[in-house]
């Protein structure tokens, strides 16, 4: 990864100041294998960073991820006006909804990125979730999946001068590789799904050798405690956000975007 320049918290004009967390398997002095965590500071350019909002629907067919959605989209928004403020760039990426925003000025600009082809896939290994989600993991009794969004959630606002509208990787990639994007970030739902496994998604990203990370405080997972490993919803979205920082990518917490 691009580790820009390292700081101890100076604030520079143009640069946004990053912690990213992430876990390694070493050894300690025992010999032991043991996780630990390493935050490491970077501040990159605000112009050349990018936030995909995933999945933020107006509707879910699990009540309990639609009511968490409407908790988070506030402060989400908070958050991607922030951002936008400092310069950086927003996409948004309502799954499954592009015929709604078809002839947007940020559907247009997505889809006006030539064509660049992306490099081979780094080849990697996916070790199992640590969540059980074979249900389809509502937690309010729900067990039919259901596409009943239409658009993107509306306390999130979009900025048809600047932001952009899509829902393919490739279209992404094309648009990130134009603006000259060094650091991607993703928040939004749901972090055992959509967020890893979408065309725009942590793996396909992390295979390109794009330098993306989640933002871990606006992230949701679909889990339903009556499944392994048998705790409580927030504990079971803790459990994959570790996993996403063992195996995939770094993490960042909101208030970096909020520049506090």
């Amino acid at each position: 990864m691009d580790e820009g320049i390292e700081t101890r918290g100076v604030d520079f004009a143009g640069q946004m100041l990053f912690r990213f967390r992430r876990s390694y398997l070493l050894e300690d002095a025992g010999g032991h294998r043991v996780w630990r965590e390493e935050v490491v500071r970077r501040t990159i350019p605000s112009a050349q960073t990018a936030i995909i909002v995933c999945d933020m629907w107006d509707r879910h067919w699990s009540r309990g991820a639609a009511e968490r959605v409407d908790a988070m989209a506030p402060r989400m928004n908070d958050v991607l006006q922030a951002a936008r403020g400092k310069g950086v760039c927003i996409i948004h990426a309502p799954s499954d909804t592009m015929s709604y925003y078809a002839e947007t000025p940020a559907r247009r600009r997505m889809r006006a990125a030539p064509y660049i082809s992306p490099p081979a896939e780094v080849e990697r290994s996916e070790p199992p979730l640590p969540i059980d989600d074979s249900d389809g993991g509502s937690d309010t009794g729900e067990s039919e999946a259901q596409r009943v969004w239409t658009r993107q959630h509306d306390a999130i606002e979009i900025d048809h001068n600047v932001d952009g509208i899509s829902d393919n990787g490739q279209e992404i990639y094309n648009f990130l590789q134009q603006a000259g994007i060094r650091q991607l970030l993703i928040m939004g739902v749901h972090t055992n799904m959509c967020i890893l496994n979408r065309s725009f998604g942590i793996k396909q990203m992390v295979k390109w050798g794009i330098n993306i990370a989640l933002v871990r405080d606006l992230t949701d997972a679909m889990y339903n405690p009556a499944r392994l490993p048998y705790v409580d919803h927030d504990a079971g979205t803790q459990l994959v956000v570790g996993y996403v920082e063992k195996f995939w990518c770094s993490t960042i917490h909101s208030d970096d975007l909020m520049g506090r």
